[in-house]
């Protein structure tokens, strides 16, 4: 049922072309129609951004000259990974996506968002901007797409159905991830990392398939992941980070003056969103366990856990020893003296293979 959805959803996309009029010497904006993958219409992101920038927030800004139909990867049936492939084979003229999860496609992605790379998400931010150059190359290069922008899900926490108390605690867990980085660093923390799409986790913390999860704290709370577990690690291990894309098909139609207003108009939707995953951060956290203001709905009875000086520490050996050599080794060398150039200045660490 679901391949003959998809199907049938791929060709309708296709039958209508993005309509576009050939660029002119005039100040007036190309005519578009773009078509655009979003992304978990349940989460924040799509329900509060991603449908309002395309359903209306385009048309207003730009006269009517810009308009765009969104459909959320759910309703096509896609996974994380494929977004970037349909984008590429030009069904799409824009996508959404997670860092983490393209990254098979191509490892320099990973680079953004290394798992316990940021201390917290201002810091998460100075990466993701000292990275982006790179970002922009491989996105041109692997996918033949525009980088649009980066924006963020949320510090990245584990979750657990049974008391955690340090990091250390969670050697020889199960613990579900939705990326490589993530793995390397369950696997230097001595647990074992499991691979499980988001909307089986909770059913999968149930009958002990993982016995943690990692995800932001909001997206914990609306999938109500509350529910099956007991404590969290108050620990940001990833900053959590999407991105848009658009076709360099797409992107080369258009003139100068639509270039520029398409890049305010994603840089704009960027900074909005960075400001409010800091503030979901909190209310999710509150929602999750139940102590400060929630104002969501029902709330749960996590207990939140927060680092001690041995944690910090133990974090920082993860990243050099085991999260970096990892990535380093899979990437190669023009990686590392990428990464090394940009986010490793920022980050303080240098990747070694």
């Amino acid at each position: 049922m679901k391949k003959t959805f998809l199907k049938t959803a791929l060709a309708g996309l296709i039958a209508g072309t993005m309509m576009v009029t050939a660029p002119t010497a005039s100040a007036e904006l190309t005519k578009l129609q773009l078509k655009a993958i979003g992304t978990w219409s349940n989460l924040m992101p799509y329900k509060d951004f991603e449908k309002p920038f395309y359903g209306k927030d385009l048309a207003a800004a730009s006269g009517g000259r810009v308009t765009a139909k969104l459909n959320g990867i759910v309703e096509l049936g896609l996974k994380g990974w494929e977004v970037m492939r349909l984008l590429k084979l030009g069904l799409f003229d824009v996508a959404h996506g997670v860092y983490g999860y393209v990254s098979s496609e191509d490892s320099a992605l990973e680079g953004i968002d290394l798992a316990v790379a940021p201390t917290d998400a201002e810091h998460g931010r100075e990466i993701a901007a000292a990275y982006a150059p790179v970002i922009k190359k491989h996105f041109n290069d692997t996918f033949g797409a525009h980088y649009l922008m980066t924006f963020r899900w949320g510090n990245q926490f584990i979750f657990c159905n049974q008391p955690i108390k340090s990091l250390k605690d969670l050697g020889g867990k199960k613990i579900r991830v939705y990326s490589t980085t993530l793995g390397d660093l369950v696997e230097g923390l001595g647990g074992t990392s499991v691979t499980i799409s988001f909307a089986e986790v909770v059913p999968a913390l149930q009958k002990g398939v993982a016995d943690c999860g990692i995800t932001g704290s909001m997206p914990a709370y609306q999938a109500k992941w509350h529910e099956v577990i007991t404590h969290a690690m108050v620990v940001p291990v990833g900053a959590g980070l999407g991105f848009a894309a658009m076709s360099n098909k797409t992107w080369k139609k258009m003139n100068a003056e639509t270039q520029t207003f398409i890049t305010a108009q994603y840089e704009d939707l960027s900074n909005r969103i960075w400001d409010r995953a800091a503030k979901d951060d909190v209310t999710s956290l509150n929602c999750l366990s139940g102590k400060g203001e929630c104002g969501m709905g029902e709330t749960g009875t996590v207990v939140l856990t927060q680092p001690s000086a041995d944690d910090v520490a133990y974090r920082k050996v993860i990243l050099e020893k085991h999260v970096l050599k990892a990535w380093a080794k899979r990437c190669g060398e023009a990686c590392v003296a990428d990464w090394n150039a940009t986010a490793g200045k920022v980050v303080g660490v240098m990747a070694t293979k």
